[in-house]
C-alpha cells in the first residue's frame, strides 16, 4: 500500500508539478490527493466490509434455507413414501374395479344385442318404429355406457314388457296380399302375438326393411276371422280372439301349408291320381247301386200290397211264376220259383263283387305308392346323401299321401258296400219270403181240397 501511495504521490508531482507555483502549492496539492486517496480507500473498505458482512448474511441465509429445504425433504420424502404405498393400493383398487366395469361393458353390449334382437322382432316395433337404433349403437359401442344409457335401457325393456300384455289399436304400414302397401292402415295388436286388419291376420315381416306387417296370403278358417272382425269392432267387454302364442311362427306356416287337394296334386303323382279315379268311380258305383237298389224296394213294397202280379219288379215276376203254373205240383212250383228268385238275384247283387274289388284295390295301390315313394327317396339319399332332409321329403311324401289317398278310398267303399250287400239280401230274402208264402199257401188249399 505504502509503494502504492509514494508512486502516486510521485506522479501527482511530477504531473501537477506544472500547475504548482510553489512548494506549497505542491504540499497541498499532494495533501489534497493523499486526502482523496484515503477517502477512496476508506470507500473501498467499507464497500469490502460490506460486501463481506453481506456475503456472510447469504452464507447464513443460505445455510438456514439448505437446512430448511433438508428438513422439507426428509417431510416430503416421508409423504413421498407414504403416497407411494396409497397410490400402489388405489391402483390396485382401479385395476379390480376397471375389471369390474369392463365385465360390466361386455355384459352390456351383450344384453343389448338381446334386446334388439327382440325389440326388432316384436310386433310392437309396428306401434313404435325406430326403437332399435340406439339399441344398435350400444351394442356397437367402444366406450363406457353412461348412466343416461342404461337407464334408457332398461325403459325400454320394461316398455316392451309392458306393452306385450296390452291389446293396442294405431296407424301403420300394411303390405297386403298382393303386394301393395297401404300407409295409415288401422291396426289392432294383441300383445305381441296378434295383429289384425279388416278382420285379416297380419305377420310382423322382418326381411322388408326394418320391419313391415303382412296380410298373410291364406288366412286362418272363417271363424277365427270372425272373431278377428268383433275384436276389432269391438271397444269394451271381453271378446274371445286366438293367440298365436309362437308370435306368428303358426301363422306363417299356414301360407307354406299345403291343402289336401295341393297335396293330392303335388305329391300324390300318377299313382295318387289312379286311387283318387278309382274312389270317386267306386262312390259313384255305390250311389247309382243304391238309388237301383232303393227304387226295387219301393216297387216290392208295392207289390207287397196288391195281389196282381207286376212284371215291372223282381216281386211280381216271382209271383207271376205261380199265376201262370197254377196247377204245378208243389216240387215243381218250388223249383220254378227258386229259379225265379236266382233269376233276379244276379240283378241286384250286381256291381256289389265290382265295388268289393274296388275297396281291395285302392290300399293295394297306396301301397304302390308307398313303395314308388320310398323308391324315389333311396334315390335322393344315393345321389345327395342324408345331409339336406328337403331332397327326400318328396318321396316320402308321396309315400304318406298315397298311403293315405288308399285307406280313404277303401274305407267308405267298404262300408258302402257292406250296406249295399245287406240292402240287396233284403230285397232277396223279401222274394224268398214271399215265394216260401206262395208254396205255404198252395199246400194248404191242396190239403183242404184233399180232405
Amino acid at each position: 500500500m505504502k509503494k502504492l501511495i509514494l508512486v502516486f504521490t510521485a506522479l501527482i508531482v511530477l504531473g501537477g508539478s506544472a500547475n504548482a507555483q510553489t512548494l506549497s502549492d505542491l504540499y497541498r496539492q499532494v495533501q489534497k490527493a493523499v486526502a482523496e486517496e484515503g477517502k477512496i480507500n476508506k470507500k473501498r473498505e467499507a464497500e469490502f466490509v460490506a460486501a463481506r458482512n453481506r456475503q456472510s448474511q447469504l452464507l447464513a441465509q443460505a445455510k438456514a434455507e439448505l437446512a430448511a429445504q433438508e428438513r422439507r425433504a426428509e417431510t416430503l420424502k416421508s409423504e413421498y413414501d407414504v403416497n407411494e404405498k396409497e397410490l400402489a393400493e388405489m391402483m390396485e383398487t382401479l385395476t379390480e374395479r376397471m375389471g369390474n366395469l369392463g365385465e360390466l361393458f361386455g355384459v352390456v353390449r351383450q344384453i343389448s344385442g338381446d334386446v334388439l334382437s327382440i325389440v326388432n322382432d316384436s310386433m310392437v316395433s309396428a306401434q313404435y318404429p325406430n326403437r332399435g337404433v340406439f339399441l344398435s349403437d350400444l351394442a356397437q359401442a367402444k366406450e363406457l355406457p353412461v348412466t343416461a344409457e342404461l337407464r334408457k335401457l332398461w325403459a325400454t325393456m320394461v316398455h316392451e314388457i309392458s306393452e306385450a300384455g296390452k291389446v293396442a289399436k294405431f296407424t301403420a304400414p300394411v303390405i297386403d296380399a298382393n303386394g301393395e302397401k297401404h300407409e295409415n292402415t288401422e291396426v289392432v295388436r294383441i300383445g305381441v302375438f296378434n295383429a289384425i286388419s279388416d278382420g285379416k291376420f297380419l305377420v310382423w315381416d322382418t326381411a322388408v326393411g326394418s320391419g313391415t306387417l303382412v296380410q298373410l296370403g291364406r288366412q286362418p278358417a272363417s271363424r277365427f276371422q270372425s272373431m278377428a272382425q268383433e275384436l276389432e269392432n269391438s271397444s269394451s267387454g271381453t271378446v274371445k280372439m286366438p293367440v298365436d302364442f309362437t308370435r306368428g311362427v303358426i301363422l306363417t306356416q299356414v301360407v307354406k301349408s299345403k291343402t289336401p287337394w295341393e297335396r293330392v296334386k303335388e305329391d300324390g303323382g300318377i299313382v295318387g291320381w289312379v286311387i283318387v279315379a278309382v274312389g270317386i268311380f267306386g262312390l259313384l258305383l255305390a250311389l247309382w247301386k243304391f238309388l237301383s237298389l232303393s227304387a226295387t224296394a219301393g216297387k216290392i213294397r208295392k207289390q207287397m200290397k196288391s195281389d196282381t202280379a207286376n212284371q215291372g219288379n223282381p216281386l211280381g215276376r216271382v209271383m207271376a211264376v205261380y199265376t201262370d203254373n197254377p196247377n204245378s205240383e208243389i216240387e215243381t212250383l218250388e223249383l220254378k220259383l227258386d229259379e225265379a228268385i236266382l233269376r233276379e238275384t244276379a240283378p241286384i247283387e250286381s256291381t256289389l263283387s265290382f265295388i268289393k274289388v274296388l275297396y281291395v284295390v285302392a290300399p293295394l295301390l297306396g301301397l304302390l305308392g308307398t313303395v314308388v315313394g320310398m323308391i324315389h327317396t333311396f334315390q335322393m339319399i344315393t345321389l345327395f346323401g342324408t345331409g339336406d332332409p328337403k331332397m327326400m321329403a318328396g318321396g316320402i311324401s308321396t309315400a304318406l299321401v298315397t298311403t293315405v289317398l288308399g285307406l280313404v278310398a277303401a274305407i267308405p267303399l267298404t262300408l258302402l258296400h257292406s250296406y249295399l250287400h245287406s240292402k240287396a239280401k233284403g230285397v232277396i230274402q223279401i222274394l224268398e219270403e214271399q215265394a216260401a208264402g206262395i208254396i205255404a199257401r198252395l199246400a194248404e188249399k191242396r190239403d183242404a181240397g184233399t180232405a
